[in-house]
């Protein structure tokens, strides 16, 4: 049972909104955009959806990868660190248009 129903049901309804539409990340509590699972959820919806992620989730590499692997604009929104990794620079080459 849960001491705090509130908290569960809003994490349990951001977790459907970002699974539905990644970017409703934006419309999150801060708590909610610094949850892995929730932001994990929204960047394999919406790779762009990495902007609103807290910026210890923007410098985690997992999150990164899943987020640049949808879109590779993504990597605009990692952590400096993050720009320059070989895996996460492949990842979003594979997701660019031909030059």
């Amino acid at each position: 049972k849960c001491d705090r129903p509130c908290t569960l049901r809003t994490w349990a309804v951001a977790l459907v909104a970002v699974r539905q539409a990644g970017w409703a990340l934006q419309h999150a509590s801060p708590a909610l955009r610094a949850n892995r699972e929730v932001v994990l959820a929204a960047v394999r919806q919406c790779g762009w959806a990495l902007e609103y992620a807290a910026p210890a989730l923007r410098a985690d590499r997992n999150v990164v990868l899943a987020a640049v692997r949808r879109n590779a604009l993504a990597l605009r929104c990692a952590a400096e660190e993050l720009r320059v990794d070989p895996e996460i620079i492949a990842a979003a080459q594979a997701q660019s248009w031909p030059a």
